[in-house]
């Protein structure tokens, strides 16, 4: 195949790089969102019961118009999601207070 034919394929396409350390992920169980008029900062943070502290795990910087864009996407991924596996519960408040109790002891 000619190089002409492979840069035709390739258009359109791009190209994407996940280390490990990214891989691996991150979990949050909040999402602490601010917006500008240039921008919108999510700050997602990982609350443990009996901490009286967190911290922010992970910050996304997003223009407006790629924040609509994340919101569209992660609807139409819930609403296939909620198709294939059933309705996800949501609360109005949180089942159980984020920072319960005494900080455990081993």
């Amino acid at each position: 195949m000619s190089d002409d034919n492979k840069k035709n394929l390739d258009k359109g396409k791009i190209n994407i790089e996940l280390d490990e350390a990214v891989a691996e992920g991150t979990y949050s169980n909040l999402a602490i969102i601010n917006h500008s008029v240039s921008e919108f900062v999510v700050d997602f943070v990982n609350i443990m019961p009996g901490r009286p502290k967190s911290k922010v795990k992970s910050r996304i910087i997003l223009t407006p118009q790629h924040a609509k864009r994340l919101l569209k996407a992660l609807g139409d991924n819930i609403q296939r999601f909620e198709k294939a596996h059933g309705e996800i519960k949501d609360y109005d408040k949180a089942p159980v207070p984020l920072n319960f109790g005494p900080t455990g002891q081993a």
